[in-house]
């Protein structure tokens, strides 16, 4: 079992070192060959093409990002709740087309723009004040469930970051 898990991870990594950057909407499902559908058995007969590694087209419903953004404390005067729609870009936030621009250039494989400070960072100690922010909703497809708030100098580039999703706070 560990050997066919092996064989699996460097056939999967030879063949995405042979597939160029393509974007994931650009192939058609109906384009896979039907080897590529189905139980792990038939991995073996995938070609290195790549096309099996490749995620699957983005769906409609993928497509609407959705979150609902809730603001105290920022004495900016954007305190509230607002929603805000990306793709095709809608809602009742300040500033829809800058927020789901902020999200768009934010947005890399692998690193979650809603994502916590990891563990063991080292932060300055300043206060950015008594702001927080919740954000909950679909981003990417995927759940978001975040708060945020400006108590140390990490937790303050987190929520610049997100400007102007979040309210850009700095003086």
């Amino acid at each position: 079992m560990l050997r066919r898990l092996v064989l699996t991870f460097a056939a999967s990594a030879a063949a995405l070192s042979a597939v160029p950057a393509v974007p994931a909407t650009a192939l058609p499902a109906t384009a896979l060959p039907a080897t590529t559908v189905g139980s792990p058995t038939n991995l073996g007969s995938v070609s290195t093409s790549g096309l099996a590694l490749m995620p699957p087209p983005a769906r409609d419903e993928d497509s609407r990002d959705r979150l609902t953004v809730t603001v105290h404390d920022s004495g900016s005067g954007a305190d509230g709740t607002y929603e805000l729609r990306c793709h095709p870009d809608s809602g009742s936030h300040p500033d829809v087309s800058g927020a789901c621009g902020a999200l768009d250039r934010g947005a890399r494989w692998g690193k979650d723009p809603f994502g916590p400070v990891s563990p063991g960072t080292m932060c300055t100690m300043q206060y950015g004040g008594p702001a927080t922010a919740h954000v909950t909703g679909t981003w990417a497809g995927r759940p978001v469930d975040a708060r945020f708030d400006r108590v140390d100098g990490c937790q303050i580039s987190r929520w610049n970051g997100l400007a102007p999703l979040l309210p850009d706070l700095r003086s």
